[in-house]
């Protein structure tokens, strides 16, 4: 393996699957299987989970609430969907640890990075929730963060899309995909890999960023494995 310890970052939306919103069992199901795959192969896995799929603070704040209650609300989106993961990836017999960054000791522990890291160490998939624990960050920026607080070897974000592109593939047909970007590149385009703290906070550590199509199978796999795969952001 290239990378013994990595920290994926889904987006909520990717959980919805073909639906308009919510958590469809079926992709929860398929990322549990991938996840799994690649801790046969001996990778520490921390995750980092958005909540687009139920709520998202900035869009909440753009209709008039309150952008600090709005982005609490997205951060107990956030914990949903990490629930709903470890129990897909527990009933593949991975064990799991939920770890929230704000406090909610019935249904998580509270992040601790010692704690965290001790999981690791044990082979368990440790799932970040709640983002960094404050308003105003995004899950990009918690997925940076925690990545490099466990000396994770590279932070791989997937999507529904098989890299970066010049512009929005989807609209654009000419449309240049890159096998390789630097981090001062992509800031200075403004692509849409992660937010600008969140792409800063790697430059600043020379912490990789691999962006990639999790629906294709074998992609995390290879990924790991260090074959080209996706954009290499670095």
């Amino acid at each position: 393996m290239k990378y013994r310890r990595i920290l994926l970052k889904l987006s909520g939306e990717a959980l919805m699957g073909d639906q308009k919103g919510g958590i469809d069992p079926g992709v929860v199901s398929m990322v549990g299987e991938q996840v799994k795959e690649i801790r046969k192969l001996g990778v520490d896995v921390g995750l980092v989970i958005g909540g687009g799929n139920i709520f998202r603070g900035v869009a909440g704040a753009t209709k008039g609430m309150d952008r600090v209650t709005a982005d609490h609300m997205g951060m107990l989106a956030t914990m949903i969907n990490a629930l709903a993961l470890q129990d897909a990836l527990e009933q593949k017999g991975v064990q799991t640890r939920v770890l929230s960054g704000i406090e909610m000791p019935k249904v998580a522990e509270s992040y601790i990075r010692r704690r965290a890291v001790r999981h690791l160490e044990k082979g368990r998939v440790v799932i970040f929730g709640s983002g960094t624990g404050n308003p105003y960050f995004s899950t990009d920026t918690a997925a940076a963060l925690r990545a490099n607080e466990i000396n994770a070897d590279i932070v791989m974000k997937a999507t529904k899309v098989d890299g970066v592109y010049s512009s929005d593939p989807m609209k654009d047909p000419g449309a240049r995909k890159f096998d390789r970007i630097s981090y001062q590149e992509v800031l200075e385009k403004g692509l849409k890999v992660m937010d600008a703290a969140a792409i800063a906070l790697c430059m600043d550590n020379r912490l990789p960023i691999i962006i990639f199509d999790l629906n294709v199978p074998g992609n995390l796999v290879a990924a790991v494995k260090g074959d080209v795969v996706g954009t290499l952001v670095g």
